[in-house]
């Protein structure tokens, strides 16, 4: 098998390549590097496109010879995307209009989507599942559904095998730090490392299903090689629910050290809790056995060290 992987020189997308061709795939990557990083790659065996995904004629290279596409390109976070709104559109929405297109147009017909649980927004309920209703917070989680909905929509108008996931905070190695729109975990563990306080957005209680990233790769790869497709947003994530203070003393017991902890306002945008009802993501992949929450901070913990 043959896998394109849109944005494949993320933190996602790079994992997943090395998992794909430890699994002896062939991996293509197209990503312009806007927010993912060309050695994310190295010593891999890709065949490396670097342009945007909404280069017609770049992505339609990217697809020749390919079986399945699982398309991670996207511009994250949710206050990049209050402070660009047109961008996280361009990137999110209108990119994954344009993947499928393209894909449709050059035979490929399986194509799994990266949504995001950010779509449910102020919906309270815990956990959250994919029939619940869904009311977005900020333009990013807006341009997530608007993804997700024109995977499902090919199904329906044009016969295409999609599978559109729902990711929640996924976490690991290759998840960089260092950056104003960084993810809660690396931005802890690098700035515990350094003995340097750690913000949080409000009182500590805000609370996430934080899913392993080796975890997610093993299930985006049984999906494009079994071609997995399903009518439906599928939540891919396992029902934990971990709030930051939690998550701060975790870290804190893995470095043997108490974290100094900053109080800030609560963010803009942000989802107080998320949690997952996961149903629907084993009876598709009963095979995979998620990582826990100890076990992978202790190797995203050990990858930081390592890079430091």
């Amino acid at each position: 098998m043959r896998l394109l992987i849109t944005g494949g020189a993320g933190f996602i997308g790079s994992n997943l390549a090395a998992t794909t061709l430890a699994a002896g795939h062939q991996v293509t990557v197209i990503d312009d590097l806007s927010t993912g990083y060309r050695d994310n790659l190295d010593g891999m065996d890709v065949d490396f496109i670097e342009a945007s995904i909404l280069d017609t004629e770049a992505l339609g290279r990217s697809l020749e010879g390919v079986d399945s596409v699982v398309h991670l390109a996207a511009l994250g976070s949710v206050p990049r995307s209050i402070a660009n709104p047109m961008a996280t559109h361009h990137a999110n929405a209108t990119g994954t209009l344009t993947v499928l297109q393209e894909a449709h147009e050059s035979g490929v017909s399986h194509v799994v989507v990266a949504s995001s649980s950010s779509v449910y927004g102020m919906n309270p309920a815990r956990p959250k599942g994919e029939r619940e209703w869904v009311r977005p917070m900020s333009p990013y989680a807006v341009s997530k559904l608007a993804a997700e909905q024109y995977a499902l929509a090919h199904q329906q108008s044009f016969g295409m095998k999609t599978l559109a996931f729902r990711f929640f905070n996924v976490y690991g190695p290759r998840q960089r730090a260092g950056h104003v729109y960084a993810a809660v975990i690396p931005t802890f563990i690098d700035l515990a490392l350094r003995g340097e306080p750690l913000p949080v957005n409000g009182d500590g209680s805000v609370s996430r299903d934080f899913t392993y990233v080796g975890t997610v790769c093993n299930v985006l790869l049984d999906a494009a090689t079994r071609r997995v497709t399903h009518p439906e947003p599928v939540n891919l994530a396992y029902g934990t629910n971990t709030s930051l203070t939690t998550l701060i003393d975790e870290i804190g017991a893995l470095l043997d050290r108490d974290p100094e902890v900053i109080h800030r306002e609560p963010r803009a945008g942000d989802v107080q809790h998320s949690q997952a009802r996961n149903e629907s993501l084993l009876s598709l992949f009963p095979g995979v056995e998620p990582v826990g929450l100890r076990t992978g901070l202790e190797a995203t913990v050990a990858w930081f060290k390592e890079t430091s």
